[in-house]
């Protein structure tokens, strides 16, 4: 038989009012809590972004007039326009261009409207560094006050310029004679030492294939497609151009990107009547996708370039490549064991056909290096290259 509960109403009454004090004053506690984390976030976010306002403001007011006023929004003159989605227009520079102040500095400061200055050493070490591309300018460049007129073609593809078409101010040697027989008389390494001697080396480059080995000729990578299929192209890193001339010989229109290490290259490329492209291997090619026929590239694609920026650098290869075009790279360089277990997974994650794949050992500075070369002839494939 169940027990009667003692409990009188009261003391039931007295239990139910000290429960709901108890979560009142919970409740209560609770929201004070909340309300302190709340605005301590608030006071650090509020400082926060105070300090990125501050440090934003800083980092503008140390940059040249002329930088700001070109990088900074222009409102376009008809308002919102479809295609830019925009009515504003943001003018590109590299995003590495504020990193060097102190030199970004120098190179915007002149007399808008007058001559810039003679710097092109310190522009050609901004870019490298990563403010590519520079910022444009409002004055005129540096050049020779008596010009002398380009010689013709086809006599221009392999005649040394006049000395009157470059401004020798940032290179060792200041004329064509010196730079024609620096690897006669220069100790200590230069960039494309010989290239500039038309009748050397360059005189027989691609021309003829050596038996099967590193060595691809032109034709033989031409016999690859159906005749005529190649048309226009890339060469990275192209020094003076030959294989542009070469090509330019076979009516096959290639332009040549290239810097200017310790030599006027691109005036020494367009000298000769081809197209020269002052761009770095960091940029991003500047044609549209699936466009071109031919990419060549020698010597320059290779293992000093650190691996992650040479896998988006193949991949732009890829990207402006139509299906079916070639991607010839020509003597690309490395470690012995790097080929087996970086660049080769690397190249074959991109997704070209192999045509052609000769290895070979890399012995100009020694058999301890242990350096190997890679001569390949790559294809985009013609169908579902997607």
């Amino acid at each position: 038989m169940k027990q009667k509960s003692t409990d009188s109403p009261h003391d039931k009454f007295k239990s139910s009012s000290s429960n709901n004090l108890f979560f009142l004053l919970l409740l209560l506690l609770t929201n004070l809590i909340t309300l302190f984390i709340s605005s301590s976030l608030f006071s650090c976010s509020y400082k926060s972004l105070s300090t990125t306002v501050e440090e934003t403001a800083t980092i503008a007011s140390d940059l040249p007039p002329e930088f700001l006023a070109f990088t900074s929004g222009q409102a376009l003159p008809f308002g919102f326009n479809t295609n830019f989605d925009s009515d504003t227009i943001y003018p590109p520079a590299g995003k590495a261009c504020t990193l060097f102040p102190d030199e970004l500095r120098r190179y915007m400061s002149y007399k808008v409207n007058g001559s810039c200055p003679d710097d092109e050493l310190l522009a050609q070490k901004l870019l490298l560094k990563g403010c590519e591309p520079l910022p444009r300018r409002r004055c005129r460049p540096a050049s020779q006050p008596e010009y002398t007129e380009p010689y013709p073609l086809p006599i221009s593809l392999w005649t040394t310029p006049s000395d009157s078409s470059v401004v020798w101010t940032a290179y060792t040697c200041k004329n064509y004679n010196c730079l024609v027989n620096r690897k006669r008389n220069e100790k200590g390494f230069s960039d494309c030492k010989d290239c500039f001697d038309l009748q050397a080396n360059e005189k027989s480059r691609w021309a003829r294939s050596k038996g099967g080995g590193l060595d691809f000729s032109i034709d033989e990578v031409l016999a690859t497609k159906p005749r005529g299929s190649i048309r226009i192209g890339l060469d990275v890193g192209g020094g003076v151009a030959t294989f542009a001339v070469r090509m330019r010989e076979r009516n096959i229109t290639i332009v040549t990107t290239s810097m200017n290490l310790n030599g006027p290259f691109n005036n020494f490329i367009a000298s000769r009547g081809v197209v020269p492209l002052y761009i770095s291997i960091s940029q991003r090619l500047p044609f549209y996708d699936n466009t071109l026929d031919i990419v060549h590239s020698m010597h320059v694609l290779s293992n000093w370039i650190p691996t992650t920026l040479l896998h988006f650098a193949f991949f732009d290869v890829y990207r402006v490549l139509r299906p079916g075009g070639l991607f010839w790279l020509d003597h690309f360089f490395c470690v012995g064991e790097q080929l087996e277990e970086i660049y080769g997974p690397l190249i074959k994650s991109i997704g070209f056909n192999k045509l052609k794949w000769v290895v070979g050992r890399k012995l100009d500075r020694g058999p301890e290096l242990r350096e190997m070369y890679l001569s390949a002839l790559l294809e985009k494939p013609l169908k579902n290259s997607w």
